[in-house]
């Protein structure tokens, strides 16, 4: 069964920064509608974290993006603990995405 927030690969465009001599990539924002799809089935469709970090896993993934499995399971109790709010969200699926 796929879920609304899971469905489909938007493109994404990267751009770059440069910090000192290192230069970064930085990972545009999801759009809303997908984080709220996201937050929707984060808040009705799970019974617990790991559940929830199935669901953070499968979103990126479906974006093309790679994640650990274990970062998966923390961002979501953070997430959780921040009140599941979209801001929450995107600052988490943010910091465990990282690009294949």
């Amino acid at each position: 069964m796929k879920l609304p927030a899971t469905i489909g690969f938007s493109a994404e465009s990267k751009t770059y920064t440069t910090v000192g001599s290192e230069v970064r990539e930085m990972v545009e924002k999801f759009s809303e509608p997908e984080l709220t799809a996201l937050r929707t089935e984060l808040l009705q469709g799970v019974s617990d974290f790991r559940e929830a970090a199935e669901l953070m896993q499968m979103f990126l993934v479906g974006r093309g993006y790679g994640v650990s499995p274990e970062e998966a399971r923390h961002a979501a109790l953070r997430a959780e603990q921040d009140g599941c709010s979209i801001a929450a969200i995107q600052r988490e699926l943010e910091t465990i995405a990282y690009v294949n």
